[in-house]
């Protein structure tokens, strides 16, 4: 395992380095389009019969590591902890009616919308997939993905409060997404349709628990930090507190993406102001930028390297492209046309809707659920839509939201 993960992280820091060196993008889009590229070298060099082996390791160690379980149950509560770490609560709060909404119901519609419309585009391209699994896919892709947004958002330059809402949605429509996605993925496994009653229960239990988790998480968190003037001890205790927080929280099926959001948020804003010292703070906030940093590299290259091991034909890349299509258009009718039509409810700059729905970007997160789908054909084409998607909004809605956000707020302002 140690070797492994030394050979990700050099592979991480060469094509960082080369990026930062000769290419110039922002590093998660730059790190992920080298290692994008890097695979697809070595597919092209093995098909030339000039590969001497390189794609075959990189495969072997591609399959060495589950990829699902690495990113839900390893990099993700470190990187949503250090993501809400630093969003203002007092600010988020006098929008938190319209990120509700946005992460819940918005997330929640689009899971339908993208469902039933990819349902009815498969069969266009004689792509035959069960309603389960096209519902299962809205699901995993309909959330927008934190750790992709707010990497990318640090470079788009919109305005803060814009900035505050797309971030607040992103941190907290992805555990609603992974809720709805676990309940889809119960009734697939059981072959039962649950109740409306039963899903809402789940539901509560799961979203409820995990942020009433994450606030007895983060207030013990914070009279901890409060009790000791340490800088080592304090920096320990938030680690600790990720950590050990998202196993129990997985422990108690409760929603540990919710809890770390929360938990991030409270020792982010009175964990910080009345806690910690001058010093402690600066050590604090340089770790978790680091973690968020190392980690987001690290992320992108592997879904990047990921194509190794995604299945590809005629047929799936076409419904790839109207499977983007729907997407889309699902985050437009439930995400842009609001924020458009009701500018007196979520008091946001003209335009905004257009910025709401190109910014909406999918990561690793989609590509990690789609990975824990029980094994067969279904699971092929929803992990080809999944990663197809993935690559096209990094790659390319990532490096053109600054220039939507100019045209779309900025000029009107």
């Amino acid at each position: 395992m140690f070797e492994i993960a030394s050979v990700f992280l050099v592979l991480t820091a060469l094509l960082a380095y080369l990026n930062q060196r000769f290419i110039g993008l922002p590093i998660t889009i730059g790190v992920m389009a080298a290692a994008l590229l890097l695979s697809l070298a070595l597919i092209g060099l093995d098909l030339a019969g000039i590969d001497f082996g390189l794609r075959q390791y990189e495969e072997s160690l591609l399959r060495s590591i589950d990829f699902s379980n690495v990113l839900m149950q390893g990099m993700l509560s470190l990187l949503l902890f250090a993501g809400a770490l630093h969003v203002d609560l007092s600010e988020l709060r006098a929008y938190r009616w319209q990120v509700g909404l946005l992460a819940v119901l918005s997330t929640t519609l689009s899971t339908l919308a993208v469902g039933f419309g990819t349902w009815f585009a498969l069969s266009w391209v004689g792509l035959e997939l069960p309603l389960v699994f096209c519902l299962l896919f809205g699901a995993l892709i309909s959330p927008t993905d934190p750790i992709a947004v707010m990497g990318i958002l640090k470079t788009a330059g919109a305005p803060k409060r814009l900035e505050l809402v797309i971030a607040g949605e992103s941190l907290f429509n992805d555990g609603v997404g992974v809720v709805i996605f676990s309940l889809l993925l119960g009734m697939l496994a059981s072959g039962a349709m649950p109740s409306v009653g039963e899903g809402l229960l789940m539901l509560l239990h799961e979203a409820g628990g995990g942020l009433l988790f994450g606030l007895a998480l983060g207030y013990i968190t914070f009279r901890a930090l409060k009790s000791v003037d340490s800088y080592q001890v304090e920096v320990l205790l938030t680690l600790a507190a990720v950590t050990g927080g998202y196993a129990l929280a997985s422990r108690l099926h409760v929603s540990g993406p919710l809890a770390m959001v929360v938990a991030g948020l409270i020792i982010g804003n009175g964990g910080r102001r009345l806690a910690m010292s001058d010093t402690t703070r600066h050590y604090v906030d340089l770790f978790w930028e680091l973690i968020d940093e190392i980690l987001n590299a690290v992320l992108f290259v592997l879904i990047g390297l990921e194509i190794m091991l995604v299945t590809f034909s005629a047929s799936t890349l076409v419904a790839a492209v109207l499977a983007m299509s729907v997407t889309l258009a699902a985050r437009a009718l439930t995400v842009g046309l609001p924020v458009a039509m009701l500018p007196g409810v979520f008091r946001l700059p003209k335009g905004s809707g257009w910025v709401l729905t190109w910014g909406g970007l999918r990561g690793g997160i989609s590509v990690a659920l789609a990975l824990s789908l029980p094994l067969g054909s279904e699971r092929d084409i929803v992990l080809t839509l999944t990663y197809c998607i993935v690559v096209f909004s990094i790659l390319c809605q990532g490096l053109t939201i600054g220039w939507v956000v100019r045209k779309a707020v900025t000029q009107q302002h």
